[in-house]
Formats: C-alpha cells, sequence, structure tokens
C-alpha cells in the first residue's frame, strides 16, 4: 500500500525543478524508441528494440519511484508481475502484456507538458515571493525613480515604509503559495502512485492473498491450541480425576473392614482432587486468564511479569480498551515471549512496552540477551506471528547476534 508522508517546500519545489529535465530526457529518449519499434516490426527488428524500450521505460520508473520516495514522501510499490523463467521470449512477451509496464510509458509521456507546468509554476511563483519579501534589502540599489504599475495607478517605491509594505505582501502571497505547492506535490503523488504503482485491481488481489494466508495460519494455530487443550486434559485433569474415583472405590471397599486404610485412599483422592483443580485452574487461565477479562491488559501483563525469573518493566497505554480478540492476542504474545526470553536468552532484564495507535495496537518486548533469535516454522517465534495472523497482525522480530533482541508485534484494532 502506497505510503504518503508530509515533505517540506524546498524539496517539492526541488523536485518540480528537475523534473522538467528528467521528463523532456525519458519522453525524448522513449517515445522515438517506441515510434521505430513500431515501425520496424515488419523486419523483427523491432521485437528487440520495442524489449529494449519497455525496459528502458521500467527502470526510468523505477529510478523515478525512488526519487518520489525522496521529494515527495510517496513510497509507491513496485507493480509489475514476476517475469517467468523461460527464454527471452517468454520473458519479452510477459514484459510486453504485463499493464504496469505500459502504465510507466503512459507516466513519462505525461510528464513532458506537465513537467513544464510544475516548473513555470515553481519559477514563476518563488522569485516573485522572495522579491517581495527581502525588497527592503534592495530597494536602496534600485533606480531612484522605481516604479510600479498596478492598472491605471503608479506605485512609486523610493521610501523604505513603502518597501515594507511590498514586504507584508510578499509575506501574504507566501501564505498562499505554500499550501498551493504542497497541494499540487499531493497531486503529483497521486498521479505518479496510480501510474507507477499497483493497479487497484492487484492491490485487492495481494490483499486477498494475504487475508487466505492469515486465515490459513489462524486455523492452523487454533488447531494447535485445540490440540495443546485435549492433550492437557487427556494427560493432566482426566488422569487425575480417574485417579480420584479409583481410589475413592477403594476407599469405600475397605471403608469396613480396614478402617484406617480407608482414610488414606480418602487422603490421597483429596491431594489428587486438589491438583486435577489446580491443573484444570491453569488449563483455564491458558485459554483466557480471568484477570485480563476483569482487570485488563495492564494487570494481566503485570501479573505475567511477575511471574516471571528476570525482571520485566511493563508500560501499557492502550485507552480505551481494546476488542477482547486484541487483548486476548497481546497477552498470549507476550506470555509466550517471556517464556522463550527466560527459557533461552540470557537475559538480565526485559521490557514491555503496549501502546496503541489510530488503528492498531503494537506490543513491543525487548531483551538485553544474547539475541540471534530467527523464526523457524515450529518455533516459538513461528507461533507468535500465527497466533497474531488470526487477526490479521503483524510480527516483526529484529535480533542481531549479541542483542538486543525486540519483538514488535501490531494488532489491527477498531476504535
Amino acid at each position: 500500500m502506497t505510503e504518503r508522508a508530509n515533505p517540506d517546500i524546498a524539496r517539492i519545489s526541488g523536485y518540480f525543478l528537475l523534473n522538467l529535465v528528467t521528463g523532456i530526457f525519458w519522453f525524448c529518449l522513449l517515445v522515438p524508441l517506441l515510434a521505430v519499434s513500431v515501425g520496424t516490426m515488419v523486419i523483427w527488428v523491432g521485437f528487440p528494440l520495442l524489449a529494449l524500450t519497455l525496459v528502458l521505460a521500467r527502470a526510468a520508473a523505477t529510478a523515478e519511484r525512488a526519487w518520489l520516495r525522496v521529494t515527495l514522501g510517496v513510497d509507491i510499490p513496485r507493480p509489475y508481475r514476476p517475469l517467468p523463467d523461460g527464454n527471452a521470449y517468454e520473458r519479452a512477451k510477459a514484459l510486453a502484456t504485463d499493464p504496469a509496464t505500459w502504465r510507466d510509458f503512459a507516466y513519462w509521456l505525461i510528464m513532458l507538458p506537465l513537467g513544464v507546468i510544475e516548473f513555470a509554476l515553481v519559477v514563476a511563483l518563488w522569485p516573485t515571493v522572495l522579491s517581495a519579501v527581502f525588497f527592503p534589502v534592495y530597494f536602496n540599489l534600485l533606480p531612484a525613480t522605481f516604479e510600479v504599475t498596478i492598472g491605471d495607478s503608479v506605485w512609486l517605491l523610493d521610501s523604505l515604509p513603502e518597501a515594507v509594505v511590498v514586504t507584508v505582501l510578499g509575506i501574504g502571497l507566501a501564505i498562499v503559495v505554500m499550501p498551493l505547492v504542497k497541494g499540487l506535490g499531493r497531486a503529483h503523488a497521486a498521479l505518479a502512485s496510480g501510474l507507477l504503482g499497483p493497479s487497484r485491481t492487484a492491490l485487492l488481489e495481494a490483499k486477498a492473498d494475504h487475508l487466505s494466508a492469515s486465515r490459513a495460519r489462524g486455523v492452523e494455530a487454533a488447531e494447535a491450541e485445540r490440540r495443546r487443550i485435549e492433550r492437557d486434559l487427556h494427560d493432566g485433569a482426566q488422569q487425575r480425576l480417574v485417579a480420584v474415583a479409583m481410589g475413592l472405590g477403594r476407599a469405600r471397599n475397605k471403608m469396613e473392614t480396614d478402617p484406617r486404610a480407608a482414610a488414606e485412599l480418602i487422603a490421597e483422592a483429596h491431594a489428587d482432587a486438589k491438583l486435577a483443580i489446580s491443573e484444570l485452574r491453569d488449563l483455564a487461565r491458558g485459554i483466557y486468564p480471568s484477570v485480563l477479562g476483569d482487570r485488563g491488559l495492564d494487570a494481566a501483563l503485570s501479573s505475567l511479569a511477575a511471574k516471571c525469573p528476570i525482571p520485566v518493566e511493563v508500560s501499557v497505554d492502550v485507552d480505551p480498551r481494546p476488542p477482547t480478540a486484541v487483548e486476548s492476542t497481546a497477552y498470549f504474545t507476550v506470555a509466550e515471549a517471556l517464556t522463550n526470553i527466560a527459557k533461552h536468552s540470557s537475559a538480565t532484564q526485559a521490557r514491555v512496552q503496549v501502546t496503541r495507535t489510530e488503528n492498531s495496537v503494537v506490543v513491543e518486548i525487548t531483551d538485553d540477551g544474547r539475541g540471534g533469535a530467527e523464526v523457524r516454522p515450529g518455533g516459538g517465534l513461528a507461533g507468535l506471528a500465527d497466533r497474531a495472523a488470526t487477526i490479521d497482525g503483524v510480527v516483526v522480530v529484529v535480533s542481531p547476534v549479541g542483542g538486543p533482541t525486540v519483538i514488535r508485534t501490531e494488532l489491527p484494532c477498531a476504535w
């Protein structure tokens, strides 16, 4: 998706000044090449020349996207389809049939007239503004009878107060020109995004692919969680409860013949029952901790930090309270991350920071351990990514060897 920044006036104006040069260069290079290519196709020379022309158009567009990122602050993704691995003919055919290639060409056709207009506006407006603003600095160097004709009247500029009036007018003009230039920059960025970036169809296809992949990962994560719960129930609480039932049955049989043995069996059954209750409580907490539902993320994460064997600093600022799915994902992300840090990182301290942006909750876990963490299939970090994917979240891990390690999770949230 295209991202826009807020570039300053100087960069926008500089882009408009240089855009005329690049527009003339690429127009004068690409248009004749295209004409010659089409004209010589009857003798087959035009086909490789056309491929060369389209490659040049793509290269020019790639350079333009980088230049637009620096000057206008617009980040335009590459819109091209992958080229096949076949022979040169198949690759050239794919190049020529890619709509993005011809949109690049259309961009350079438009840039010549548009570049002339933008260049003329910048050259006309800014010298006028600057000469008016700094008029008191140099008006004494002008002829003594310097005059400005406005309609039928003549304005004689021969004193400092009149020069200051010109400065005031120049400042007023600058107040008008600055948003105008910025608006032109935004308009040019929008045009470039439409021609040099992915089409709406391509964006929708990419979004659909991303959602399909996220859904698949979410289903896998939910299935893994279901299997974990079944395993914990079967191997833990269920076995404890079976032992309780068997112990009570044996105690009932011995109640009349051996009361002391029956009491011991009842005591064992009671201990097993308490262990089963503890295991069920832990299992329920693993599904959705009660402290999270009752008191929110701050209290829940503070509870996790208190149980961690290394010192953990917790900072939570997510007001208003996010939806339950976001809270749950954030909680279990931090729980898994702190478990991994305690087991594998050799860290001496960690920090958990949860903040909100306009449309997301950002969870950042940092530790001072040895680093080198990677997202591997089946690993703990992959599990974090899969859990975040269930609500279309994104996990980024930065862990150079030697540390520190930063795990940043962004969870979409509609406030």
